[in-house]
């Protein structure tokens, strides 16, 4: 299935672009989230006539996504959870207590944009995690878990 991509979309491509995706991943992610539309005739010329549109939508939300930045790097958020004597917490820390744990320091983050690529936290400890706010910006804060 080809596709236009309406926005950048990690490992894909960038706005603009015409590309080959399976049919799946085109009909049940791009196309229904506004990420992309099919490659036909119509749609292209579409496409061409709302593209500075799209581009100035595009530099707005990265621009966004550097001033959450901003407010966001080098924080440090404090967790507390029921651990026993070893430091083994019972249960763990998820991308949702995070982005709560960030919401009230007024920083508007969704779980989603919480990055732990080796799952939930299990332990006491201070760990440094990655929020990804665009595809592009990156913003790394301290997590403090610390017994309650």
């Amino acid at each position: 299935m080809e596709v236009i991509l309406l926005e950048k979309v990690a490992n894909l491509g960038n706005l603009g672009d015409k590309v080959k995706v399976k049919s799946g991943y085109g009909r049940n992610f791009l196309v229904p989230y506004g990420k992309a539309v099919p490659a036909t005739g119509s749609n292209i010329e579409a496409f061409e006539k709302r593209r500075a549109e799209l581009e100035k939508q595009a530099e707005e939300r990265q621009s966004e996504a550097e001033s959450r930045k901003q407010k966001l790097d080098g924080q440090t958020v404090t967790i507390t959870a029921k651990s026993g004597d070893e430091g083994k917490l019972f249960g763990s820390v998820s991308t949702r207590e995070i982005a709560d744990a960030l919401t009230e320091l007024d920083a508007n983050i969704s779980r989603t944009e919480v990055k732990l690529p080796e799952g939930a936290i299990r332990n006491l400890g201070q760990y440094e995690i990655d929020v990804q706010l665009h595809s592009d910006v990156m913003a790394t804060i301290t997590v403090n878990v610390v017994a309650q």
